[in-house]
């Protein structure tokens, strides 16, 4: 599903655990690390996505987490021309994101990264909060700290 301006629809989650520290997976197709997330079905809302992406990337669900905000609408970003596929129609030019900061409530609880048969991610690691910022791949900078600026006053919910 990409919209008439070429984005499509996604989620990403910032999960935070008792000590705020982020959780920050490496992607299983590459050497790269960023934040769960994941692309919007047709009939779902931002929040039912969030949660499928959720149990599909690491295994939690909904009684694991408690949501302490969102992302006021639509974040976007560009992909660099590289990673477009130019033969794909209509033309995906990047993604607009949704994003949600949660709290894992219980530190006994097994993050598991294989729930599908392609798991999005093979290790990860808990890093500071700010961390993502300039360690996910330079396309997906800005709106990384977009995101973490509009999501960190909403640490104080947990």
């Amino acid at each position: 599903m990409i919209d008439p301006d070429g984005f499509r629809p996604n989620v990403a989650m910032v999960i935070l655990n008792d000590e705020s520290r982020v959780f920050w997976a490496q992607r299983s197709n590459n050497d790269g690390w960023q934040l769960p997330q994941g692309g919007m079905r047709s009939d779902e809302t931002p929040i039912e996505a969030m949660y499928r992406e959720l149990h599909e990337e690491t295994g939690l669900r909904a009684n694991h987490v408690k949501m302490l905000g969102s992302t006021p609408g639509w974040l976007r970003y560009q992909l660099p021309k590289r990673y477009q596929r130019s033969n794909s129609k209509p033309l995906c030019i990047g993604q607009k994101q949704v994003w949600f900061l949660l709290k894992l409530l219980d530190e006994d609880v097994k993050i598991d990264l294989k729930t599908t048969r392609e798991p999005e991610f093979r290790d990860f690691k808990w890093v500071d909060f700010w961390y993502p910022a300039d360690n996910v791949i330079r396309f997906k900078r800005r709106v990384y700290r977009q995101a973490l600026t509009l999501l960190e006053p909403m640490m104080q919910n947990a």
